[in-house]
């Protein structure tokens, strides 16, 4: 119960932290000015991009994973689970269709490791790394090191870049990277904007920004993906 209520307050205060960082960055975020600007043009065409992404999801099973906070392994390991049991009845990786929607104070696994470092995510997210049990000082789920996470058969592959190898497509909520990027601007004494920028210039590889992971969550069940909360 007492974990329960810590979470739940947790939440709270980082939708807190989340409405004060966006409305540093401006009213624009909410409401659409008469003039557009050309951050308003290009955030436009990343939203189209975002579409024509989604228009990869293939295949005769789907699923769409809703992150919304690290909870351990289990963000990484639905999917790859979800995988081998579907080749377990006959239908292999590539006939699967799988996205993450990493949304919430999950947006940093979309985040390399230099990015890791500088901004304490580990420490900050209450993310520990698997070998060392301190707060992680790079991305626990990119390239992990060969048997770093392991189950009762041997090594599980739950990386994000062999979960990628898989066909499982990953992507991150622009609201919670601005929300997120402003709080820690905040307590750095950093600009937001400059912060977001250098966030979004070191988002892993083939993950793809999008409006916001609940835009993300109904985009993936349009495309016909099943709905699962991953925690």
């Amino acid at each position: 119960m007492e974990k329960d209520q810590s979470q739940s307050s947790e939440r709270r205060g980082f939708l807190r932290q989340f409405l004060t960082g966006a409305a540093a960055l401006g009213a624009g975020i909410f409401a659409k000015p008469a003039i557009v600007s050309a951050a308003e043009r290009l955030s436009s065409r990343n939203d189209s991009e975002a579409d024509e992404w989604f228009k990869r999801v293939k295949g005769k099973h789907k699923m769409v994973f809703d992150v919304t906070q690290p909870h351990g392994i289990f963000p990484f390991a639905w999917p790859r689970i979800f995988l081998a049991t579907n080749g377990k009845t006959g239908t292999p990786p590539e006939e699967c269709g799988v996205v993450v929607v990493l949304r919430h104070t999950s947006a940093a696994y979309a985040m390399n490791s230099q990015l890791w470092e500088k901004y304490k995510f580990g420490e900050y997210l209450k993310i520990d790394d698997a070998e060392t049990k301190a707060p992680a000082t790079h991305n626990p789920f990119w390239e992990p090191k060969p048997g770093t996470y392991k189950g009762p058969t041997g090594e599980i592959l739950i990386g994000i870049n062999q979960l990628q190898d898989s066909g499982v497509m990953f992507c991150v909520c622009d609201m919670a990277l601005t929300g997120l990027s402003a709080t820690i601007a905040e307590k750095t004494k950093q600009d937001a904007a400059t912060v977001k920028k250098e966030w979004l210039a070191g988002l892993l590889p083939g993950v793809q920004l999008v409006p916001s992971g609940v835009w993300a969550v109904g985009r993936a069940e349009e495309r016909g993906c099943a709905y699962c909360f991953a925690s």
